[in-house]
Order: structure tokens, then C-alpha cells, then sequence
């Protein structure tokens, strides 16, 4: 080591108090980003609310991210780069030349610990509260470096573009939706969230990329009751029905003129008929088509989302739902939507309702094909796609490229099915477990 070339007096202190501020100074701009892109905008909102003015200098500097992490990494080099060079200048001067290896090590030490790794840990910590603290000093960084960063910003743009990258000018690099979903997800696998609170949260989310042809009960299952039976027949059927609301169609399933509801059928029987001491043949005077309303249709493409809204708004719980044709594809009801929400809503009509897949002995699950993929999914915490079929059925068929046969097996997304049952062209029962 060469022999001290300058004595150690004022100066040198002057210059040991300069880097220390410059490594302040990077300390500040290290913690500074880490807490304002970790913390969460949800919180800082909530904040916002209570009157918190740094919450509100953080929410509304994070709205441009890009302009934000420029300017915050401008400042931190610029202290960086000129901490080292007068790192470097004190020791050359202080040790001769083998002070510039003096000043690296030193300086690289200084700056991972004291502006990096502590400043980011105790932002990382404490992120909310980091970001409403630094939000008012880096609005004013950000302001003051703006000219730099927007040129910085054309030009790495300009760079991006010629690799064919393009970058929108408000685009974020998560949705909230998927941020939340994500967010849902994680807490769920590590055991803070429950399953059921997951179900409700990412139901509620998934209503607007679901459309009502999903979840709709299909044509061939739907109750109807036939305009031209005698009252009596169409009176035995709706006290025999577990439905309160049911179409009527007049000739042919497809021409629907109504829709009864029980209560109004029961009280225009008992007016028709006088009451208790009337006299009961005059029910063969009844026509259904007195007390039905009219039919609600609705696309078979409409959003989950905004079928309930529309439902809410015109106070209706109940909508036949129709594809491009105007055919007749099935029926939607307010509960439907909310299922998909809080999972199955049962009554004293449906006791088997809660036994949509039951276990066999042999370790297999027996479902209905006509069971969606989604309510499977919920069920049994399966990840199924869904992208081409609704149902189970639909997703065998999808894959198998065919109509199967009873006992043919196939085995794909890592599940095994067997056919069990089937009524035409229809699998309506299946054998399913995991591989």
C-alpha cells in the first residue's frame, strides 16, 4: 500500500460528511420506490378517506408509474454516481493510487447496506406508511425532473419500439380485478383465507367475463305448462311443481305467452271459483292466460354482471333466454347469479341439492353430466377448463371428439372419466378422479 499522501484535516472531514449525506440522499430515493410501488393503492385510498394528505400526494403520484420510477431512479443514481466519485477522489488523495480499490469496497459495502438493503427492508415493512411520509418530497422530485424524464421516456420508448414493443400510454401491468383475484388466490394457499370466503370473492369478480348461456338451466329441463290443458290439469301441475314461477307456451314449446306465477294462479282460482262456499265447476271457466305476464327475453351472450343489474332494475327474478335465431335455449332466474356467487341455495324442495357429487366406494366421483365445470371446480377445488364446455358432458365430448358409449373411459387433464349412463345423445351420467 502506498504511504499517506495528504494528512487527514478539515477537508477530508468536509468530504466524509458530503458522501454520508449523498448516501442519505440514496437511502431516501431507495426506500422512496420500493414503498410506493409496493404499497397497496386500496390501503393509501382508505387513508386518503381519513384526511391523510400524504396518502393523497402517494395515490396520485402512482397513477404514473413510469414517470414515477424515472425520476426516483434519476435522483438515486445522480447521489450515487457523485458519493462515488468523491469516494474515490477523498482516497486517491488520502492513499494514492491504491485508494480507488479502497473506495470501491468501501463504497459498494456503504451503499448495499446503508442505501439499499436497509432503506428497502424497513419500506417493504412498512409501506403504506413509508409512502404517505416520502409522497410529498417525491411529488416535488417528480416535478423538478420531469423535462429529463420525458426525454428519458422517448427515448427508451423509441428503443422498445424498434424491438416491436409497444407500450400504451395508461396501460398498468395488472388489472385490479386480477390483482385482487391473485391476491385471493395466494391467501387461500397459504391458509388465510377460507375456501368458501374464495368461492364468494372470485364469483362475485368472474361476473362480468360470464355470460348467461353458462349457467342458464337448458330447454330440456325446463317446466312448462301447457295453455290448453283443462284447469284442473294445469292446477294439479303447479301445486305439484317446486318451482313458483313457470312458462306457458300455447301448441308448441317454442311459443312461449307467458309466465304464471303461483300465487297469482291460486288467487285468480280462488276468485274464479267464490271463495270457500263457491261453487268448483266454475273452474272449468278458468284460462291460464288471464293471470300470466309476459315473457322476459334475454340473449344467451348477455354478462352475468349485467342480466343481475337488469334483473334489479325491473324488479324481475326470472328471463327466457334465446339465441341469434330467437330460439328458445333455456331460463335464467336472479337465484342462478346469485349462486355463482354463494354457491347453491337450497330450500324444502331441493334436500338432495347439497349432494351434486357424491363419493363412491371405489375412491371415484359420480356426477350428473349436465353439471357445469365451474360448480364441479367449487366443489371438489379442481381446476377443469371451461373454455369450451360448460358442462361435464360437454367438456367428455369436447375432448373425445364424439358421442361416447356406456363404459368407454378416457382420461385427459389429468382426470380419468367413465360413462355411466346416457339418454339419446345425451351423457347424463359420469365416474370421474384424479390421476
Amino acid at each position: 500500500m502506498d504511504p499517506i499522501t495528504a494528512p487527514i484535516d478539515g477537508a477530508f472531514w468536509i468530504s466524509c460528511g458530503i458522501i454520508a449525506l449523498l448516501l442519505l440522499l440514496s437511502a431516501f430515493f431507495s426506500g422512496s420506490e420500493t414503498a410506493l410501488t409496493a404499497a397497496s393503492r386500496g390501503k393509501l385510498r382508505a387513508q386518503a378517506d381519513k384526511g391523510s394528505r400524504g396518502a393523497r400526494a402517494a395515490l396520485k403520484i402512482t397513477e404514473d408509474t413510469e414517470r414515477l420510477i424515472g425520476s426516483v431512479l434519476l435522483g438515486n443514481n445522480l447521489v450515487n454516481i457523485l458519493a462515488a466519485s468523491l469516494a474515490t477522489a477523498l482516497f486517491t488523495r488520502t492513499f494514492g493510487q491504491s485508494g480507488v480499490a479502497l473506495a470501491t469496497l468501501v463504497m459498494t459495502f456503504l451503499v448495499l447496506i446503508f442505501a439499499e438493503v436497509l432503506p428497502k427492508t424497513y419500506a417493504i415493512i412498512n409501506s403504506e406508511k413509508a409512502a404517505a411520509w416520502v409522497a410529498p418530497v417525491i411529488s416535488v422530485i417528480v416535478t423538478v425532473f420531469a423535462p429529463v424524464v420525458g426525454l428519458v421516456r422517448m427515448l427508451v420508448r423509441g428503443l422498445l419500439r424498434l424491438f416491436g414493443v409497444q407500450i400504451e400510454a395508461d396501460s398498468q401491468m395488472l388489472a385490479v380485478r386480477e390483482e385482487i383475484a391473485g391476491a385471493i388466490q395466494l391467501g387461500h394457499s397459504e391458509g388465510v383465507v377460507e375456501k368458501e370466503d374464495r368461492d364468494r370473492i372470485l364469483g362475485a369478480l368472474d361476473l362480468s367475463d360470464r355470460t348467461v348461456e353458462e349457467i342458464m338451466l337448458h330447454r330440456s329441463d325446463i317446466e312448462m305448462i301447457n295453455a290448453n290443458d283443462d284447469p284442473e290439469t294445469i292446477l294439479k301441475q303447479c301445486l305439484q311443481s317446486a318451482h313458483t314461477r313457470l312458462p306457458v307456451f300455447r301448441d308448441e314449446a317454442e311459443n312461449i305467452v307467458g309466465i304464471v306465477h303461483a300465487k297469482d294462479l291460486l288467487r285468480a282460482i280462488y276468485e274464479q271459483i267464490g271463495g270457500p262456499d263457491g261453487d268448483a265447476s266454475a273452474l272449468k271457466r278458468f284460462r291460464i292466460t288471464d293471470v300470466t305476464v309476459p315473457p322476459y327475453f334475454v340473449p344467451e351472450t348477455t354478462p352475468l354482471d349485467d342480466q343481475m343489474h337488469e334483473f334489479l332494475r325491473l324488479r324481475s327474478h326470472f328471463a327466457l333466454v334465446v339465441d341469434e335465431y330467437g330460439s328458445l335455449q333455456g331460463l335464467i332466474t336472479l337465484e342462478d347469479i346469485l349462486e355463482e356467487i354463494v354457491g347453491e341455495i337450497t330450500d324444502e324442495f331441493d334436500p338432495d341439492a347439497d349432494q351434486i357429487v357424491t363419493r363412491t366406494e371405489d375412491g371415484q366421483y359420480q356426477v350428473d353430466g349436465a353439471m357445469t365445470i365451474r360448480d364441479l371446480n367449487r366443489a371438489k377445488d379442481w381446476s377443469l377448463p371451461d373454455d369450451e364446455a360448460n358442462t361435464v358432458a360437454g367438456l367428455v365430448i369436447h375432448e373425445a371428439q364424439m358421442i361416447p358409449t356406456v363404459g368407454q373411459v378416457f382420461s385427459f387433464h389429468n382426470f380419468r372419466f367413465e360413462v355411466m349412463a346416457r339418454d339419446g345423445n345425451r351423457i347424463t351420467g359420469l365416474k370421474i378422479r384424479p390421476l
